[in-house]
């Protein structure tokens, strides 16, 4: 599995020396395989319609094909059947890993030189081929190891984040509770109070990714004393911490979500994250992570595209293929300027991320529009297929599903919309 992603070096070595639109595909790769889905001759996506790929460096595009062909290699092919056994591949882990997917952005865990454009990219070639892979990823990277980076100290830093970044350790974002969701900030249940060098936590999570294997949790707790959030690292095993696996989700399946009860947990003061003093640390995790999911709902919008283009080239209706009629055709025409419009949005979010100009208003805007444009389009791929669009056979139902998920973590529509418009008036509209 390892070797696969690091298929035809010799190949992707051309195409990053060739950055025009025109250049040839990577030899030997799924994407010439499959063929369909790129624009002929090239490596470029056809979904890509005005070549937003070109914005990647030359080892930013290696990389990106990389990815691209270990997906397709690795993932596509299994990618239904586990999203239909609710269970999770770990075997593609280590892949990932070797792939420089988890901790990019850290100087600890980057594997090359990259931006946040394609961080960004990333997320949507993930996302294209199996949503759940790309938060698997979120969560490991995004979340639970920018917490670490942002939050930690350097010897904490030192600790987690290269066997992290390996893949040798799992890790998981505590925020989440019963009660609590979209009111986190101001609603966290979950409390911390300290006793000489060690803290005691009780309180519950829910919906949390990655924990029912996660190595360590980042747990984000009330301190009962001055009333500020605060980071706790919960290691696997300890007395008073318990996840149970959600079961009969009917999106992201593959995605090991659990409830966490902790009752009583001890952890020490060495594994509270000092650089977190209140709920605005946590603010800036979020930010970071929340524009790769704007991303990766593009990808979402594109492996459902994808697939509607496939079928309508391959399903005969009245004696000719469905891709000949005008009503498809439009259709097909209103997802391709939903992914454009995303992409272009998307990228622009990332360019300004890299420039240290990106605030909280121009993550949501991106998460909030993407997401709801994802919406529309996995729905009209869905109805393009008819009655086949509910079956996992021909690849719309998985996006059709896993877009309800994607539209709601990392902020619904309605509170990044409120971010946004507090960004536009300077009036907070918040309960």
């Amino acid at each position: 599995m390892t070797d696969t992603a690091t298929t035809d070096h010799a190949a992707t070595d051309r195409a990053a020396t060739d950055h025009g639109a025109d250049r040839p595909a990577a030899a030997g790769s799924a994407a010439t395989d499959a063929g369909a889905y790129l624009v002929p001759g090239t490596d470029r996506l056809a979904a890509d319609f005005y070549g937003f790929q070109d914005e990647l460096t030359p080892v930013e595009l290696e990389a990106s094909l990389r990815l691209r062909d270990f997906m397709e290699r690795e993932v596509r092919p299994i990618a239904a059947d586990y999203w239909d056994r609710a269970e999770f591949p770990t075997q593609i882990i280590p892949g990932l890993a070797d792939l420089g997917m988890f901790g990019a952005m850290w100087p600890e865990t980057q594997r090359f030189e990259n931006s946040a454009v394609w961080r960004g990219w990333a997320a949507l070639e993930l996302g294209r081929v199996d949503p759940s892979t790309a938060t698997f990823v979120g969560v490991q990277s995004g979340l639970a190891m920018s917490s670490i980076a942002i939050g930690g100290s350097p010897e904490q830093r030192a600790q987690w984040l290269p066997p992290m970044g390996r893949g040798e350790l799992i890790g998981a974002f505590g925020l989440t509770e019963p009660l609590s969701g979209s009111d986190s900030s101001k609603g966290l249940r979950t409390t911390a109070e300290r006793h000489g060098d060690t803290w005691v936590l009780n309180g519950a999570k829910r919906w949390i990714g990655n924990a029912t294997f996660a190595d360590v949790v980042v747990i984000w707790a009330r301190d009962v004393a001055d009333h500020q959030v605060k980071g706790f690292l919960v290691r696997r095993g300890t007395p008073g911490f318990t996840t149970t696996k959600i079961e009969r989700k009917q999106a992201l399946r593959i995605v090991q979500n659990a409830d966490i009860t902790l009752d009583g947990v001890r952890v020490d003061e060495a594994d509270r994250l000092p650089n977190i003093h209140s709920f605005r640390e946590v603010a800036l995790v979020l930010r970071l992570t929340r524009a790769e999911v704007a991303w990766q709902a593009v990808g979402v919008q594109v492996g459902a595209y994808e697939a509607a283009v496939r079928y309508a080239g391959e399903r005969q209706q009245f004696g000719r293929p469905l891709a000949s009629f005008q009503l498809v055709q439009d259709r097909l025409a209103q997802c391709l300027g939903n992914i454009t419009a995303c992409i272009a949005l998307c990228l622009q979010a990332s360019r300004m991320q890299d420039q240290g100009r990106q605030g909280d208003e121009h993550a949501a805007l991106a998460k909030g529009y993407a997401t709801t444009r994802m919406r529309e389009t996995v729905a009209w791929c869905r109805e393009l297929l008819g009655g086949n669009g509910i079956v996992l056979d021909h690849g719309v139902a998985k996006f059709f599903a896993d877009a309800e998920a994607v539209y709601s973590f990392e902020g619904t529509r309605d509170m990044n919309n409120l971010i946004v418009g507090r960004a536009i008036t300077g009036v907070g509209a918040f309960v």
